[in-house]
């Protein structure tokens, strides 16, 4: 199987120093037990009150801190595993979006990391995580009608040849990419700061392809740990 290795700018060792993060590559099969994400998302959300890992908290006021120093308002864009877990909170579950997201969503929760997940077959080359000049075209909705917008000039993004795939860094992710359960090849990048330990990152990626595995028993699943030098 073909595996995932995304580039990562030197420059955002200066934004983000000691991040890391796992790359997990998917050549999918077909999902034959879809209840195990349902399951694994109602205990990340029961777990988000009851046992929250002791770093949590450290890790995402980390994450928010990066966010302002490429100049994003983590208190209007937060990283995704802080939007994520606010609603939790807010309405005590998560709503059922697709059995695959449903999946990486509970390890965000319950890791409090962000969680990206994409359908690779509809990338353009390379994973590139960069900073923007803001130039490049973000595929997106807006009331309910697609459009393409650019990012910030500085923004931190997640792009390929084409364009923008995730802006402010894991914020929103673009249209063009997204992933659901029918797609047959699929990539997650699991976005760690050191305030994470790393014992626990590898635990969120053991996890997430513990659950892809017992989804999909057919599918083949490879994983690297990726850091910015």
């Amino acid at each position: 199987m073909s595996f995932v290795v995304p580039i990562l700018d030197p420059q955002l060792a200066e934004i983000a120093p000691g991040f890391r993060a796992l790359s997990i590559s998917v050549e999918a099969s077909l999902i034959e037990h879809p209840q195990v994400s349902t399951e694994t998302l109602e205990k990340a959300c029961a777990s988000l009150v009851a046992d929250t890992p002791v770093w949590a908290e450290s890790h995402l006021a980390a994450w928010a801190n990066t966010f302002r120093l490429f100049g994003a308002k983590p208190q209007r864009t937060p990283c995704s595993a802080e939007a994520l877990r606010k609603r939790v909170l807010r309405d005590g579950s998560l709503p059922s979006i697709d059995p695959i997201v449903d999946l990486y969503n509970a390890i965000s929760i319950k890791y409090a990391i962000p969680v990206g997940g994409e359908n690779f077959d509809a990338y353009m080359g390379v994973p590139h995580l960069t900073i923007a000049d803001g130039s490049e075209l973000f595929d997106t909705t807006k009331d309910g009608n697609a459009v393409n917008e650019s990012p910030e000039k500085g923004e931190v993004i997640w792009r390929d040849d084409h364009g923008v795939t995730c802006r402010r860094w894991n914020w929103r992710q673009g249209t063009r990419t997204r992933l659901d359960s029918n797609a047959k090849r699929m990539w997650f990048i699991l976005e760690s700061l050191p305030e994470m330990p790393m014992e626990a990152l590898r635990a969120a990626g053991d996890e997430l392809s513990s659950g892809l595995q017992q989804m999909m028993p057919k599918a083949k699943i490879a994983s690297q740990l990726i850091e910015l030098y």
